[in-house]
Formats: C-alpha cells, structure tokens, sequence
C-alpha cells in the first residue's frame, strides 16, 4: 500500500506525502483544512477541539463500486474494502487540521482487491459511508463520530450510539456497505426444480381416495415453500396447479434455468403389499448412451462452418478440437451421474429416518423425464397409493411435513459437498 501520512518539511511546510493523482477532500465538521498555496503558505492552524469533530473522508472513483466499511480499536482505524478500482485519496496538507483522521493509506490488498486504512485519534463510528455520483466520477464518502467524547453529542452522534446499544454492539462499529438483504439478494442461489408428476386429463394412479396428481402437487408446494423460506435456493415448479406438461417439456425447463437439481415426485402403484418410498435414477446403460450421444451432439454442432474453416486455417485439421470437445462433454456427462448418484444416497439417509422406504430403495430405471445429460435428476416415489397405509400418510398434512423437511435437509446436505458446489 501507498503511505498517505503527512510529513513536515525543513521550511516547517506540510506535505502530504501522496502521489499527484491524490485530489480528494478530506472536511472536518466546521473546519477547513488547511492546503499550502501555490507559494508554499500555511493557512491557521485549527484548534485542539477540532481533532475530535466529526470528520467527512472522501475518496475519488473510477465507478461505482460495492465496498465494506469496518471500524476497529486497538489501533483505532477505519478499514475500507473494495474491489480493485482507480482512486484519487485526499490530499492532506495539515496534521492538525484532519479533525479525527490521523493518517491514511491505499493500494492493493490482494489480487482484484483493494483496501484503504485510516487511522483516527480515537475510537469512532461510521456515522454514513455511500457512493456519490458527481457529474461523470464517483466518490466514496465517509462521515466519521466519535464513539465518546466529553461534550454532549449531537443528534446524529445520539441516535447512532444508541443505535449500537441497542444492538449491544460497543464501538467502533463495523459497517456493511450494503444491507444484508440487498447481498443475499446477490448471492448465487443454486436452481432447484421440482417437478410434480402427471397432471390435467393425466391423473396418474388412483387408489384408496388417493388421486396421484394431486397428492404429489400438494407435496411439491410444501418442500418448494421450505426451500424458498430456507433463502438458499431459487425453486422452479414445471407445475404449480393442475395442468398437464408433457416429459419433454419438463426436462427443457430444468435444462432452460441451468438446474443444479431435477426432482421429479410421483406415488407407486402396486399390489397391496408393497410399502414404502423410492428413490430412482437413470440406469448405467442408459447414462451411458447419453454420455456418447452428448458427444456426438458436440462433434456435430459444437463449431459452425466458419469456425470450422478458421481452426483448418490454423492448424490445418480440426479432428483434435473435435476430439478435445467431445472428451469434455463425456466428463461432464459424467459428473452429472456422479451428482446424481450423491444426491440420491442424500435423500435415502435423510428420507428413510421420517418415513418407511422400500427395501433397496436406491434404484434405476429408464424414466423418459430423468433423461438428461445435463441436470442431476431423480424421481421420488413417495409412496403406493395402493396400500392403505400409504394411502393415509399421502393425505396427512403432518406426514408431508415431517417428509418435505428431511427432503430439505438432504438437499442442504447435498449442497455443503465439493462435488455439488463444483461448476456445471
């Protein structure tokens, strides 16, 4: 970092000690500071109060950016954090004359990263810390209080101390430069979609008062409404009502919003004896078959034919790209039935501790809606409409409860292993 301190020179001159880009202001409340003029001039010296007046820091930007602002003690400082971004630091010319602000610093902190340090002559709060547009620049503008002084404080300095009482939060107070629900509004929120089986004219099975379409609706509403409260994720339902959307279509939704995950829900049909949940996904084979046909797809289509014309030119055959690029789509093939398989020993180990599963309940079939290289999908069979148990359980609010819940926590579980948060 760029030491910003001022120095005195031998002619008793302050200097800052600051590049020539350094243009900003740095304003104590009521107070000036004081700039040498063009011959070298000191202007007056401001009086001791004035060091612990509330002071205005203000840095030139490039652009608007979002930053943090933390206040700490012990050495008492004020710590900006911002991304990596072109700016013009005061210009102090007067110790004395800074108000709160003792010394200051800039630069880079690490790689796309910048930081400012101000150290201040006591503890203190950042009373205001915002982004100025001024006509085509910005500016970041800091309004420092002291945490304590011996006068009464003002208004302002009144309701921001008791605010941090409040909060129990003894000065200095750390700042976020946006409130929390404006980053969590920002922060990348893996796609979910839930996807209710049959629907419309497609009633699916019914047996024992139990219609499948609807049983399985009512369930997806209440593990969609549990992850939506969750904040973590964005649900996407193919259906939220009674309407019939073709196989094709529902997998086009989830490859549409670049799912991390495909749940497919439906009830069994069966003879009475049968019990119990299921978790299916795609056979070996048939993953396989989409591995080699993802490849081809890529082969195919992956470059036009002038692209195709400006690789020859290059490099005088295109057979090695070709090969690279199929190769990538076999391992991402790949990586999505290792998601896959995951996710379905998640939900199993979770599942199986609020209702009755099927014996061998992690499964593979050829589900036409669980075809795609490109999503992690399973099917979730809640239960066997057939079997009267069953059958009670799918229209108990309390059982879709207790079921939806240990879903949600084995999609949290998912989501906390490398392999889930890896990119797709």
């Amino acid at each position: 970092m760029n030491s910003r301190k001022a120095r005195t020179t031998p002619a008793g001159r302050w200097e800052p000690r600051a590049s020539a880009i350094a243009a900003a202001l740095l304003i104590a409340a009521g107070v000036m500071p004081c700039f040498p003029s063009a011959a070298g001039a000191a202007s007056t010296t401001p009086n001791a109060a004035a060091e612990l007046a509330p002071t205005r820091f203000v840095v030139a930007l490039e652009s608007a950016v979002e930053f943090e602002v933390l206040s700490l003690s012990n050495p008492n400082r004020v710590i900006v954090e911002l991304p990596e971004v072109r700016m013009r630091l005061p210009a102090v010319a007067d110790d004395s004359a800074t108000g709160l602000v003792k010394s200051f610093r800039g630069g880079l902190s690490a790689p796309g990263r910048s930081r400012i340090v101000i150290e201040v002559r006591a503890p203190v709060i950042v009373e205001r810390s915002a982004i100025e547009k001024t006509g085509r620049s910005h500016r970041l503008v800091l309004d420092l209080v002291p945490a304590a002084s011996g006068k009464p404080p003002s208004q302002a300095q009144a309701q921001t101390q008791a605010k941090a009482s409040q909060l129990r939060v003894q000065p200095p107070l750390p700042r976020p430069a946006m409130r929390p629900e404006e980053i969590a509004a920002k922060a990348y929120k893996p796609v979910i979609v839930i996807d209710p089986g049959h629907g419309g004219d497609d009633s699916g099975a019914i047996k024992n008062g139990i219609v499948e379409k609807d049983a399985v609706l009512a369930f997806s509403l209440a593990l969609r409404d549990k992850l939506d409260a969750s904040g973590l994720y964005r649900v996407v339902m193919t259906r939220d009502a009674d309407l019939f959307i073709s196989l094709d279509e529902r997998r086009a939704i989830a490859e549409r919003n670049k799912a991390a995950l495909f749940i497919a829900v439906h009830a069994d049909y069966a003879g009475s004896h049968a019990r119990g949940a299921t978790i299916y996904s795609l056979t070996d084979s048939t993953a396989n078959a989409l591995q080699r046909s993802a490849s081809r797809d890529v082969v195919k289509s992956v470059l036009t034919g002038s692209e195709l014309a400006a690789v020859h030119s290059i490099a005088g055959d295109e057979g090695d790209i070709k090969a690279m690029l199929a190769d990538l789509a076999q391992y991402e093939v790949a990586g999505t039935k290792e998601r896959t398989s995951t996710f379905a020993r998640e939900v199993i180990e979770f599942m199986s501790a609020s209702t009755s599963m099927r014996e061998n309940a992690d499964r593979e079939a050829n589900f036409l809606v669980l075809k795609t290289a490109k999503v992690p999908s399973v099917l979730i069979e809640l239960a066997y409409v057939t079997n009267a148990q069953d059958a009670q359980n799918l229209k108990s609010a309390k059982w879709r409860d207790k079921v939806s819940d240990s879903i949600a926590t084995a999609i949290v579980n998912y989501f906390s292993k490398p392999i889930a948060r890896a990119p797709m």
